[in-house]
């Protein structure tokens, strides 16, 4: 058998009791709200004398599936719960946090659709002065740290409250995670925040579960049988056996017979604290039980208590995927916030979600760990269904779906085509370093899923904004051709992320070469369209791996092809992420990390090196030029400094420029080369 592939745990069921079979709450007799109440005289207008549920969010409350709160709100008022929205609370007392009384049944916090660190700063540490999903995009109306204040007031409200955790920054900080802000290793969030348990992942089967079982009585403690939850423990309760990452790390040969009831043991935060390469064990080990179907819970020892992480939710089937999208969501911000623009709807607001996960496993993104690699798809009729509701309801449609799509455009169906092989492997990607020859590539569901969506009445044109999976996209000839021909404005946006072998290898992305034959099909299928395209490829400066002749040589490939980046992006080290790891430990979480025997990793972490590394991005701008030809002479490249066409940067300097320190453009300018116009931001931040 492949080393991948190992025998499932049989503690956690591998099946799932279906979301929508569950008996109602009994306040389901108070029907849908046009909007979940965000005050008591909302609350009173539906007849309520409290709210079941209150969620406190980091995000303004918008009333439409692609924000979390919201789904998990309606998913809870599809059960019976009565629900109620905090949103952007003025968290310096609690009283916004008495807004709608005490709860009956529990608080649920997140920090919103993104880590309030990494929406709140830059990858330089600078504070951003705007926030996409505030009204008018203001910044400032969120703490650092959201989860921890928001938990910390709620506890201070009503202190005998139960409060779970959700979203992303509570997902990503599940276990001992270093966080690039404090550069230390920092507990679990849920110890941190002192709250009750920790729903991670896509929440809908968790939170229903919990949201029942707590309306019975249960306590946090009890609810240790559900998947994709995180709590604390006295101890390692009897009749498991306790596998430790040191030995689960360098082969799982052992794990094969360890019994049915297996936990393994992280190595202690105190451990992870102090040591980094136990740290990059702890996050290999993380990434290897992430698997639904063979994943064993996690224990973590943070002082005396036991953080108990079980293993990942089942994905939800397309019924209940389109069930999720079919709740009565109103598709518009709450009246509350007036006539004021929030940036994150406006950008959203006539897009249609066809998938969630990702099976990639770049190891800089967030996407997998969070939503994981079983691609979770919607029927056709939902999704035709929800464009309709884009037409008839959307206030200043135009005809125009501004993007159909996902984590990724062209995952929508795509799995294992054997489903134990799928429930058995541990491999972190689907796609390197070779597409798997399990996988299915076969793109004519989704050629389908246009053609119909392009065909509603009242449609004139459906784009496809999200990211291309392009190493997937050459497998089917006649999707480039249809995505080409039909559903692309002037530019498609790809992420190749480097040209250089070894900040790819680290990457988990494709060599170049699979982008060079993407352009090819997509130029052609441009051509025969009649169509004048370009694509707009991604990059990122400083990541792990990446050496300074990496970066230049990046820089020169940029120029032969004529590419000027007008933004450009810096590696941020995200909660979780193995390249986070990598950044912290300066080992590799790719490969087994054994005392002494570990693969070194070069890191990237002086902020002169990060702006030099961003400087080769942008080789163009003048206010650069001063660091790159320092750079290169140091590196002995000096024959790059001159006016010929293969030499990178020239030997003059336009007044008034180059006294920056090498921090680049921040004016926000565009660049035109021969053909190319960018419009796009390289390197888009993962969330």
């Amino acid at each position: 058998m492949d080393a991948a592939l190992k025998l499932p745990a049989q503690a956690y069921s591998t099946t799932a009791k279906p979301l929508f079979s569950y008996r109602k709450y009994w306040a389901h007799r108070f029907g849908t709200s046009p909007f979940l109440p965000m005050t008591r005289a909302e609350m009173d207008e539906l007849g309520w004398d409290a709210c079941d549920i209150i969620l406190v969010t980091g995000d303004a409350y918008i009333d439409h599936p692609s924000f979390g709160m919201a789904i998990i709100g309606r998913l809870l008022e599809a059960q019976g719960f009565r629900v109620g929205i905090i949103a952007q609370p003025d968290w310096q007392s609690a009283e916004a946090f008495k807004e709608l009384g005490q709860p009956t049944l529990f608080f649920g916090v997140t920090g919103g659709n993104m880590d309030s660190m990494v929406n709140r700063y830059t990858s330089d540490k600078r504070l951003r002065h705007n926030d996409s999903y505030t009204p008018d995009g203001e910044g400032g109306k969120r703490p650092d740290r959201s989860v921890l204040v928001y938990a910390a007031r709620c506890r201070e409200a009503y202190k005998d409250t139960p409060i779970v955790l959700g979203g992303i920054e509570a997902s990503l900080r599940r276990i001992a995670h270093y966080d690039y802000w404090s550069d230390k290793v920092r507990r679990s969030v849920l110890v941190d925040a002192k709250a009750d348990i920790l729903i991670y992942g896509n929440a809908e089967r968790a939170v229903v579960e919990v949201a029942h079982r707590m309306a019975k009585g249960a306590k946090a403690q009890d609810l240790d049988d559900v998947r994709g939850v995180a709590l604390l423990k006295p101890g390692v309760p009897d009749g498991w056996t306790e596998a430790h990452a040191d030995d689960v790390e360098v082969s799982d040969e052992g794990a094969r017979n360890l019994g049915v009831k297996t936990v393994v043991r992280l190595p202690a935060f105190e451990t992870v604290e102090r040591d980094p390469e136990s740290y990059a064990r702890a996050s290999r080990v993380l990434h290897r039980e992430s698997n639904p179907g063979n994943a064993r819970p996690l224990v973590q020892k943070h002082g005396d208590r036991e953080l108990w992480v079980t293993p990942p939710p089942i994905p939800l089937t397309t019924p209940e995927m389109d069930g999720v999208y079919d709740l009565p969501y109103a598709r518009a911000p709450h009246p509350l916030y007036g006539d004021a623009k929030i940036p994150a709807w406006e950008m959203i607001r006539f897009s249609v979600t066809t998938m969630r996960g990702c099976f990639g496993g770049c190891s800089f993104c967030s996407i997998t760990e969070h939503e994981g690699r079983i691609i979770q798809s919607r029927s056709e009729d939902s999704i035709i269904k929800e464009i309709e509701n884009v037409r008839d309801k959307t206030k200043g449609f135009t005809g125009i779906i501004s993007d159909i799509g996902g984590p990724t455009a062209n995952m929508y169906r795509l799995a294992c085509k054997d489903k134990r092989t799928e429930s058995l492997c541990r491999k972190p990607s689907c796609v390197y370093p070779d597409v798997c020859p399990n996988l299915n590539t076969d793109h004519k569901p989704l050629i389908e899923l246009y053609r119909r969506a392009r065909a509603v009445p009242g449609v004139k044109k459906v784009m496809v904004a999200s990211g291309v999976r392009y190493d997937l996209a050459v497998k089917s000839p006649e999707y480039v051709k249809e995505l080409v021909t039909h559903h692309v404005g002037g530019y498609l946006k790809i992420a190749p992320e480097h040209t250089e072998q070894g900040p790819l290898s680290k990457m988990m992305k494709p060599g170049i070469g699979a982008y060079d034959k993407f352009k090819q099909l997509f130029d052609k299928a441009a051509k025969d369209a009649g169509k004048e395209y370009f694509l707009i490829p991604y990059f990122i400066a400083a990541h792990p791996g990446t050496t300074d002749e990496d970066m230049m040589n990046l820089a020169l490939w940029l120029k032969r092809n004529k590419y000027r980046a007008d933004q450009v992006q810096t590696f941020l080290p995200s909660p979780m992420a193995i390249s986070t790891a990598m950044y912290h430990s300066g080992k590799n979480p790719l490969k087994a990390v054994r005392r002494g025997a570990s693969e070194d990793v070069g890191t990237v972490k002086g902020l002169k090196q990060r702006r030099l590394h961003k400087a080769f991005l942008r080789y163009h701008d003048a206010e650069n030029w001063p660091m790159l030809r320092e750079a290169l002479k140091r590196m002995g490249r000096a024959d790059l400094i001159g006016p010929g066409k293969h030499q990178l940067i020239p030997t003059w300097q336009p007044a008034g420029t180059g006294d920056k320190g090498g921090e680049g453009s921040r004016t926000g300018r565009k660049h035109r080369t021969q053909k190319f116009l960018t419009k796009g931001v390289f390197g888009k931040p993962r969330r």
